[in-house]
């Protein structure tokens, strides 16, 4: 069976009363003019649609026709203002770019997830959108011929362009994009195509040109210095237009096969290209400093330099996308709020400043050879400010430097005459200060606020943010919701004032790329942390055993697929019931040909086949797994040890668990350190003697009661001693993990006569498959018999109810080379109507834990430290080699190292004496003269107090509440030293 990828579970935290719009910022653009609607894709993986509420077909007077307004006149923002439409969670990582396909009832989306996506938000059914196309890195770019296709092609970080078909037949054409020899380069951030050509450009710096229709390359273009971030194509395919980080617009001949034009009216990176016009006569452009500049070539012959460009708008961040619609000018930026403006009329009547219309009139006369129109000086047009009309290239002569300074009057023609030779006259540094035409947004729609950045607090369950509107917000992650906000502070201000000392195993990641706090879970450490039950409060109070922990990936997966386990509850009660209904039909259409009366010994048999069932949480209040302190040799020596990591909640525990567990104590294990310490005083045998006579003295031993049988069908249902371990949790001091054992365990299941009988997927319905093939055998051997369910999860007494909302959002990915894909994606509250879709694509391993309570084996971490008294005023623990080195779980709290300590120093009371002190209570515990607290893990005591890479130094010492029978000496008073004569007198 091939190697499934890695999977991992994530859930996003939703915001309270979540308003419509993004809350990070804007990459993608598109309009549909026929319907006034602008679609615009952000970085929180949400696509919106926007009604504009104007008429985008019909084209308005320009702003210019008012020159009586005062500058300050209101906007047309109150009269149409944009309104909320409709939006959708199209993806789960940034949307880096939109177009509008199939008569524009389409929106794709380019998403870093990786996946290219269609939504049709005209539609009736109002579907989630759907995944047509997958790349194995960033999906950067999107590219379609016209409006009415129905194919888009995308580019991305994998160096690979793709043609998708919108209907659902998939992929049409695969290229290959980069050199050979530079195949590492190729990254596809700038697309764009036309029936007959297909155009590329990236960081390499070269334009490639290919035929959409067969998949071959056409031609390079090789010019730019920086990287290629937009691409225009003309109707007619033999003019490309491309925008780069060095600061140029080049316009290249595919005919010519050469750059035609450099253009630079911009300073910086120019990041956006638009064009509405066939012949690309009018295109806009914009850069990472915000302007956005309209450039007009009409009417120059091919002699670009006599084109216009004007500064019309000036945005406070880069802009990520430009597109226009008639008389209006959208921008995207990294802010997530969009703003649109008014549109800039190019046209012949256009009113520039009189030395402009001059060298206008002139250039186009000798470009015609005739004499230029006249030009109407009472035009009721405002003429356009010099200082936004901007340089189209470094060779034109128009405007000049010295016409940006005169005014427009004879004298100021008469210098532009000579402004050929000489336009260095005039030196000014604010000659080149631009005035963009707009001053303010026709009209903006505002975004919201989305979380930027985020710490994960010590104790790994909650996690400080800050979003764009600058709150500092704290969250529980097991809750999922926001329990505390501080308002506009700095977050790292906040964190001392919330953190607290401890050291908890990481057990997931987090992440706020999509203005959403994010947590990830994955199979190798999702089940690594632990925390004691009496740490947190609960709605409901539950009865816990002493020091009982909680698996943190445990209980939040648990409640985060609680309905999943429902839906699979009331499948498995179903199935089984038409399972027994078919097996006794078939039963009564054969009939016996002889009556058998049954022998005394199988009256107990519906009894030991109700064993048969595994059950999580079998014993009301079993044991803590995995709290023993083992003894640090030389050797390594290794004390036999309980499950750890997983619920030893079954009854099918280990027997040193159950022998550990019928007491308080606990902690420590029965094997001694040598042959010779089993006679030592301090150590009395019965605190580690199994108290009942019926137990097994063997794991491998099998219960004679049960002849040995019913026990080894259990093992197969679920557990095994001897050579195989727990199946849901991990053991402490293993000598040998048996994972081939384990492994082939999960992938089959095996005959009495070790025959391999089936084999299941390595999935979420692999474990359903195993759990019903272990119904038929049930019924084979039992048949007048329904089976009973073994789909046990995990009860309140091991994993608290939770109840996180019902809109957290639960994500199953799968790894892949350039990130991870989404194989599912849904809801807290719509996980049990997906069930059939998480069988299909969740991982085996979380099958196991929500149906079987079993999670993967794992070896348990270890802290060793060094105990000794303080001072020597108690006596030692060491055994008879003078070795105190111990190590224990590293979850094991500073309570239970004392009374570890207190079972050593002291023999046990014949009689306990229900009201005597608790060794915490009358010893304590020191690290580095710091006194320690009794609910202090060794984790947290290496992580901040010891520090060291050595074996950490304990020091034991009484606090004079009660009199210890070998105390040497009274105790000395705080502070003071003992000189080493009197401490071993």
């Amino acid at each position: 069976m091939a190697k499934k990828a890695k999977q991992r579970v994530s859930y996003v935290l939703p915001l309270d009363n979540s308003p419509n719009g993004h809350r990070l910022g804007v990459n993608g653009l598109a309009v549909d003019p026929d319907r006034s609607i602008l679609y615009s894709g952000g970085r929180g993986g949400t696509v919106c649609a926007w009604n504009q509420n104007i008429d985008l077909k019909s084209s308005r007077d320009n702003p210019f026709d008012s020159p009586d307004d005062p500058p300050s006149a209101p906007s047309s923002k109150s009269k149409h203002p944009s309104s909320f439409r409709i939006q959708t969670q199209a993806h789960t990582h940034w949307v880096n770019d939109l177009v509008l396909t199939d008569n524009n009832t389409a929106v794709v989306s380019a998403s870093s997830d990786l996946t290219v996506r269609v939504w049709r938000p005209l539609s009736e059914e109002q579907e989630a959108p759907q995944t047509i196309g997958q790349h194995a890195d960033y999906v950067k770019r999107l590219a379609t011929p016209n409006a009415q296709a129905d194919w888009v092609a995308s580019g991305g970080l994998d160096r690979k362009i793709f043609l998708w078909d919108l209907n659902g037949a998939g992929k049409k054409l695969e290229i290959e994009v980069g050199d050979e020899e530079k195949s590492e380069k190729g990254s596809v951030y700038a697309l764009s195509t036309s029936r007959t050509i297909l155009a590329s450009g990236g960081p390499e710096s070269i334009v490639r040109l290919w035929d959409p229709r067969s998949g071959k390359r056409i031609t390079k273009f090789v010019g730019h210095t920086d990287n290629i971030r937009d691409i225009l194509i003309n109707e007619s395919g033999d003019t490309i237009m491309t925008a780069s980080s060095d600061q140029t617009v080049k316009v290249w001949s595919v005919t010519g096969g050469r750059c035609m034009h450099t253009l630079t009216m911009h300073n910086d990176s120019v990041w956006s290209l638009f064009s509405d016009d066939p012949q690309l006569g009018t295109f806009y452009s914009a850069d990472r400093s915000g302007l956005v500049v309209k450039t007009d070539v009409r009417g120059t012959m091919g002699e670009m330099d006599d084109g216009l460009s004007l500064a019309v708008a000036q945005e406070t961040e880069g802009v990520n996308k430009v597109i226009v619609c008639g008389d209006y000018i959208w921008t995207a930026t990294s802010s997530s709020s969009i703003n649109r403006w008014s549109n800039v009329d190019t046209g012949p009547d256009i009113q520039l400043p009189e030395a402009y219309r001059r060298h206008r009139a002139s250039s186009s006369a000798s470009r015609s050879g005739s004499s230029p129109p006249a030009t109407n000086g009472h035009s009721k047009k405002r003429e356009i400010p010099a200082q936004s009309i901007l340089k189209i290239s470094n060779t034109a002569t128009f405007p000049v430097a010295a016409a940006r300074e005169l005014d427009t009057n004879a004298s100021a023609i008469s210098a532009l005459t000579h402004a050929r030779k000489g336009s260095e006259i005039i030196v000014d540094p604010d000659i080149g200060v631009i005035v963009p035409i707009n001053a303010l947004p026709e009209d903006t729609i505002e975004g919201q606020h989305g979380l930027v950045k985020h710490k994960l607090l010590n104790d790994r369950r909650r996690v400080l943010t800050l979003d764009t509107a600058g709150d500092v917000l704290l969250w529980d992650l097991l809750q999922c919701i926001p329990i505390q906000s501080f308002g506009k502070r700095h977050l790292e201000d906040v964190e001392p004032e919330v953190n607290t000392v401890e050291a908890v195993a990481p057990w997931c990641s987090i992440d706020t790329r999509t203005g959403r706090l994010a947590v990830v879970l994955e199979e190798y450490n999702c089940f690594d942390a632990e925390m004691y039950a009496d740490e947190f409060e609960l709605e409901e109070p539950i009865e816990f055993r002493d020091d009982q922990r909680i698996n943190l990936g445990k209980w939040i997966l648990r409640y985060l697929f609680a309905n999943l386990i429902d839906e699979m509850i009331k499948q498995d009660e179903v199935y089984r019931g038409e399972l027994f209904e078919k097996q006794q039909k078939n039963t009564r259409a054969i009939p016996p040909s002889s009556i058998q009366i049954p022998s005394s010994t199988m009256g107990s048999w519906p009894d030991r086949t109700a064993a048969l069932t595994p059950r999580a949480n079998g014993v009301p209040y079993p044991m803590t797994p995995g709290m023993s302190i083992g003894v640090a040799t030389p050797a390594v020596m290794h004390l036999p040890g309980v499950p750890e990591g997983g619920a030893a909640l079954d009854k099918k525990s280990s027997q040193t668990s159950r022998a550990s567990g019928d007491k308080s104590g606990d902690y420590f294990s029965s094997t001694q350190i040598s042959p010779d310490e089993a006679a030592k005083p301090l150590l009395p045998a019965t605190s580690v003697e199994p108290t009942d006579d019926k137990l097994p003295k063997s794991p491998t031993e099998p219960d004679k009661e049960n002849n040995g049988k019913v026990f080894g069908k259990k093992f197969r249902m679920g557990m095994s001693f001897g050579g195989k371990k727990l199946g849901r949790s991990a053991s402490t001091n293993i000598e040998k993990p048996v994972v081939v054992d384990e492994k082939v365990d999960d992938g089959s299941e095996t005959s009495e006569s070790g025959d391999k009988e089936k084999e299941f997927e390595d999935t979420f319905l692999g474990i359903v498959e195993r759990i019903r093939y272990g119904y038929e055998k049930a019924l084979i051997e039992n048949p007048d018999k329904q089976p009973d369910s073994e789909i046990t999860p995990t009860l309140p007494n091991e994993t608290p109810v939770l109840k996180p909302p019902p809109m957290t959002t639960v994500i199953i990915q799968e790894e892949t080379s350039g990130g991870s894909a989404d194989l599912y994606r849904g809801t807290v509250g719509t996980v049990g109507d997906d069930a059939s879709l998480i069988e299909q694509r969740a991982p085996m391993w979380l099958g196991d834990l929500l149906l079987r309570n079993k999670i993967p084996l794992k070896e348990p971490v270890k802290v060793s430290f060094i105990l000794q008294p303080w001072q020597d005023l108690l006596p030692s623990i060491a055994g008879p080699d003078g070795n105190s080195r111990l190590n224990a779980n590293r979850m094991l709290r500073v309570k239970k190292i004392l009374a570890y300590v207190a079972e050593r120093i002291e023999a046990a009371p014949e009689q306990p004496d229900p009201d005597a002190l608790k060794p915490e209570e009358y010893l304590e515990l020191y690290c580095y003269d710091q006194k320690l607290p009794v609910a202090m893990t060794l984790a947290t005591l290496r992580a901040h107090i010891w520090k060291g890479g050595a074996d950490v130094m304990l020091y034991y010492k009484s606090n004079g509440r009660k009199p210890i029978r070998f105390e040497q000496k009274p105790e000395a008073e705080p502070g003071t030293v003992t000189p080493p004569a009197q401490a071993t007198a």
